[in-house]
């Protein structure tokens, strides 16, 4: 027998008819730079509605920009 105080609906989450929902970015959380040997690659730590800080993500620079250019316009991106 369940615990009904942990069930979460699912219009709360935005599921939709093929049981799969959209991440939407929460908060960028760190930048860093990794330096290779030709190239520096930018990436961020994001925070994704429906997760938990733990599990945060790092994604690239390139990937933000194409996903969520308002972000870079208005400089609310951390340096």
């Amino acid at each position: 027998m369940g615990d009904p105080s942990l069930i979460i609906p699912t219009e709360d989450i935005g599921i939709n008819d093929s049981l799969s929902y959209k991440e939407i970015l929460v908060q960028i959380l760190d930048r860093q730079v990794r330096k290779l040997r030709t190239k520096e690659v930018a990436s961020f730590k994001v925070l994704w509605r429906n997760q938990f800080v733990e599990k945060a993500t790092w994604e690239a620079e390139e990937d933000m920009k194409k996903r969520y250019p308002h972000l870079f316009e208005s400089g609310e991106i951390p340096n």
